[in-house]
């Protein structure tokens, strides 16, 4: 934990936190947080969750172990902390804000028994905010289909959270809804956001390639009290069903949609 030395939480504790730097990467950033704030160097070890109130404020949030430096004391202190030191979590302590609590628990289950498979940032160029999808549709006999773009060469289909005042203000998770309406038209489903399988992120190039894309994991359902054997109608020659037949492709994911082994999205 670090003691906030900002004017408005001045003396309030907190767990190292701040904004990524123009060309940085999300790792660069937590590393040098973590240091400025705490004194400790550190390895992010894997992503535990994504915060989001919008494309404008997006919250990375890792677990990470110490690899050397030592404790941030009052005698350090500066503009980035007070100080720093471990929090045992029962001793009593001044908060800046009560929302890490949540974070936390998520790292002490984690940490107890690991939710989904170590997850990093791949460092891949992208100019936006987006989703890259990963629509599925199963059946009760357990057969599995992706949903494919057919525009140029099969793909999984793209989405851009929208730049306009309104999406800028609504859940990323607008943008997936807006994609699934383009490819299956007004067709009564369940649309699931089920969590993040990786991101892709770099910080070079600021205002062109330093965007950020989350590969979600999304499945699409017949309304409850519904079922069907086959994927729903694409409403677009653009987009198509691929069933999937590789055994160890299918496992895979049915493993991670079983176990909801994904980063999740919180908001």
């Amino acid at each position: 934990m670090m003691q906030e030395a900002k004017p408005d939480c001045y003396g309030k504790w907190y767990l190292p936190a701040g904004r990524i730097e123009q060309n940085e990467t999300i790792v660069q950033a937590v590393k040098r947080e973590v240091l400025e704030e705490t004194g400790l160097e550190c390895e992010p070890s894997t992503l535990l969750s994504v915060e989001e109130r919008g494309p404008r404020w997006i919250r990375f949030v890792f677990m990470a172990r110490v690899t050397g430096g030592t404790l941030k004391n009052t005698s350090e202190s500066d503009a980035e902390s007070l100080q720093a030191k471990w929090w045992d979590r029962v001793s009593p302590l001044p908060l800046r804000a009560r929302d890490i609590l949540n974070l936390i628990s998520i790292a002490v289950k984690y940490k107890e028994k690991a939710s989904h498979p170590v997850t990093v940032p791949i460092e891949m160029p992208c100019s936006l905010v987006c989703h890259r999808v990963l629509a599925a549709f199963l059946n009760k006999s357990n057969d599995l289909w992706l949903l494919a773009s057919n525009q140029g060469w099969p793909h999984f289909p793209v989405t851009a959270c929208g730049s306009s005042s309104a999406e800028l203000s609504c859940s990323v998770e607008v943008a997936i809804y807006r994609l699934s309406r383009e490819c299956l038209g007004e067709a009564q489903l369940r649309v699931k956001t089920h969590g993040i399988l990786s991101l892709q992120h770099t910080g070079a190039v600021p205002g062109k390639a330093d965007g950020v894309c989350f590969n979600v994991l999304v499945t699409v359902a017949p309304l409850e009290g519904t079922s069907s054997q086959s994927p729903p109608d694409v409403s677009s020659a653009k987009y198509s069903w691929r069933r999937i037949d590789n055994d160890d492709l299918k496992i895979q994911l049915l493993e991670r949609l079983s176990f909801a082994s994904v980063v999740p999205f919180l908001n």
